[in-house]
């Protein structure tokens, strides 16, 4: 079995390599990535053969006809592209995002690949302001005010049309929580906290956690969610999956990994006007849409993906959480551009 992985040196991408390379009847890996391993990677890039393309590059056509080549004889294609930053360039996002995906879709479809399994995300859900689990008919319009899931849900709207125009196109959507793993420190960092932060501030030593009123989320380890693409792989299953570890990561979860179990609620306003002014200050590298998203996602029912694909996690949410976290305190990566270790910068009066 061929199988072709569009975005395969990411955070998502790594877990799957890793699930790949025990899987005995995938015999062949393709790694599409717009920055590609060095020569003679480690494991677990060394599994795949790498071919450089960015889904977001000028010449589309350029780019459909380098990942259709990519793709001849592929049994099923793993589409985890996916840009988070610069969260201030939005066209470049939508490029990346919602072109890029129907660029990958349309070189699946001109090589024939029978199977195509894209990266949708929990973030493609209409809020649910409950703490109800809801399964994979809860709407996917996003939530308007996060640029993410914005893109998350216009990708599934991609997804529809692609699936209505190609039947005989099998299409599989996985809907991830947060993907955490220990690798995945330094880019966290880097994606969501910003180059000034220091790693100390994740030692379990702030003073209290400021936690928007409210806000619980879900996780998945890296290392999860890859045997999830391994198992939707396996399985031939279309359709769409809910996947996250078992567990609800709430103020006190989250401050015993932070704060010595210490937090304070904070209105969800407030939250959002403090990463409001260090986004736009430049500070903060994140938008105020994230706490839109945070606060409005659904909580996630698992159900069919454990009765279906047969899935269950390894790790709970805490225990992933716990992960990340360490990783962020030791800069923490991999030989993966996208995952390379944080170099330590001097704060602006240092």
């Amino acid at each position: 079995m061929k199988v072709v992985v569009v975005g395969a040196s990411g955070n998502a991408g790594t877990g799957l390599l890793r699930a790949l390379r025990g899987a005995a009847e995938v015999t062949e890996v393709v790694g599409v990535a717009r920055r590609v391993p060095r020569a003679r990677p480690p494991e677990p890039y060394d599994l795949a053969d790498w071919v450089a393309a960015d889904v977001a590059a000028p010449d589309g056509e350029a780019v459909v006809s380098t990942l259709e080549s990519a793709m001849q004889g592929a049994d099923a294609v793993v589409h985890l592209a996916w840009a988070i930053q610069p969260n201030h360039n939005r066209a470049l996002l939508r490029k990346t995002n919602v072109a890029g995906t129907a660029r990958v879709l349309n070189a699946a479809r001109r090589a024939g690949v029978p199977h195509v399994i894209v990266a949708s995300s929990v973030g493609a859900y209409s809020p649910a302001h409950d703490d109800d689990l809801h399964d994979e008919v809860w709407p996917v319009h996003g939530i308007p005010a996060s640029e993410y899931s914005v893109d998350k849900a216009d990708v599934e709207a991609v997804l529809n049309a692609f699936e209505a125009d190609n039947p005989s196109v099998m299409v599989t959507r996985l809907r991830p929580a947060l993907i955490f793993q220990r690798d995945a420190g330094s880019q966290m960092t880097r994606y969501f906290l910003g180059r000034w932060m220091p790693g100390s501030a994740f030692t379990g030593r702030l003073p209290v956690l400021p936690w928007p009123t409210g806000l619980r989320l879900q996780a998945v380890h890296a290392d999860d969610i890859g045997h999830a693409y391994l198992a939707a792989i396996r399985h031939s299953s279309g359709g769409a999956f809910n996947i996250a570890a078992d567990g609800v990561l709430a103020a006190d979860e989250v401050a015993g990994v932070l704060a010595g179990g210490r937090w304070a609620n904070v209105p969800v306003p407030a939250a959002r006007a403090a990463v409001s002014a260090g986004w736009n200050s430049r500070v903060l590298p994140v938008s105020p849409g994230w706490i839109d998203m945070g606060s409005g996602a659904p909580l996630m029912d698992t159900y069919l993906a454990r009765r279906k694909l047969g899935w269950a996690p390894q790790y709970s949410a805490q225990q992933a959480l716990t992960e990340v976290v360490g990783g962020i305190r030791d800069s923490a990566g991999t030989a993966s551009p996208p995952l390379r270790p944080r170099t330590p910068h001097r704060s602006p009066s240092g």
